[in-house]
């Protein structure tokens, strides 16, 4: 079952706190200083502190989480993450005086780096970090998907498309897309509802054939103001399975793609699709 959970503005900026044993999950308050991200399936858990124009996303070990001090679960290193400082007198994206949504941060500097070891697309840096769109497009197999996709992306006003793709060692490859559009409304009625419902997306991926809901993604992940979306690819499948996540987050519209050769497992897919959104968030 996909988490779907959309929060209140985030509260006025305030110092990054130090990551302490995390509460039970907020189902629905206004102000979540410190979210408890648990997954029952990846066995995994974040803890995301912080408020105001910088976070940070800090990585718990697995000997730090009670009972799990035995061998990796397939999680991996990503860096320390902390989301980029807001230009002087700019509000959030969840804050009141922002009914638009609007990430005033540079789009670029909101995509997930890639995790250590990992090989970067460097295609998808695109020209001074700004994608075409026609690049993006490429991601979906049938031509009158993409001419459909392209002209929603005209009608809906897009501004800009930033893209970062890697390779682990294990062939696993990750493609993550960030579609910025003027309002979050336009993203949320015009895109995600639209294009990725329930049960599967309205435009295939290359390589994806019988794509469902990914009912393994646990709802406790769910990130405070975005929107998800996560489908996987059923048996039996090609070369490939593919993993795909849309996430809705204020005036952004996300796209990750996983793809590796026989199984793609659901840990490295969770964790990504997670820390995406929790920048986002």
């Amino acid at each position: 079952m996909t988490g779907q959970q959309t929060l209140a503005p985030d509260p006025p900026e305030e110092p990054p706190l130090t990551p302490a044993a995390p509460p039970p999950p907020v189902r629905g308050g206004r102000r979540v200083p410190r979210a408890a991200l648990r997954w029952t399936a990846a066995v995994a858990v974040f803890a995301a502190v912080g408020a105001g124009t910088a976070y940070g996303i800090t990585r718990m070990e697995r000997t730090d989480v009670p009972g799990l001090a035995t061998g990796s679960d397939g999680r991996w290193a990503y860096p320390r993450l902390t989301k980029p400082p807001l230009p002087s007198g700019s509000p959030g994206p969840r804050a009141e005086s922002n009914p638009a949504g609007t990430h005033h941060a540079d789009l670029r500097a909101l995509l997930l780096p890639a995790p250590e070891g990992a090989e970067e697309n460097k295609a998808l840096r695109g020209s001074d970090g700004w994608l075409a769109t026609e690049d993006f497009l490429g991601e979906f197999a049938e031509k009158a998907d993409r001419d459909d996709f392209r002209q929603r992306l005209v009608d809906g006003g897009l501004r800009h498309i930033a893209a970062r793709g890697w390779t682990t060692g294990d062939g696993t490859r990750t493609r993550v897309y960030l579609l910025r559009f003027d309002t979050a409304a336009l993203v949320e009625a015009k895109f995600h509802r639209v294009l990725f419902p329930y049960g599967n997306p309205a435009h295939g991926v290359r390589g994806a054939e019988a794509v469902v809901s990914d009912e393994d993604f646990p709802e406790e992940a769910t990130v405070p103001g975005v929107t998800r979306t996560a489908y996987v690819e059923s048996a039996p499948y090609g070369a490939e399975q593919d993993r795909q996540a849309y996430l809705a987050a204020g005036d952004v519209l996300a796209v990750v793609l996983q793809s590796r050769k026989g199984t793609a497992p659901a840990v490295p897919f969770q964790q990504t699709v997670v820390l995406q959104s929790q920048l986002l968030g």
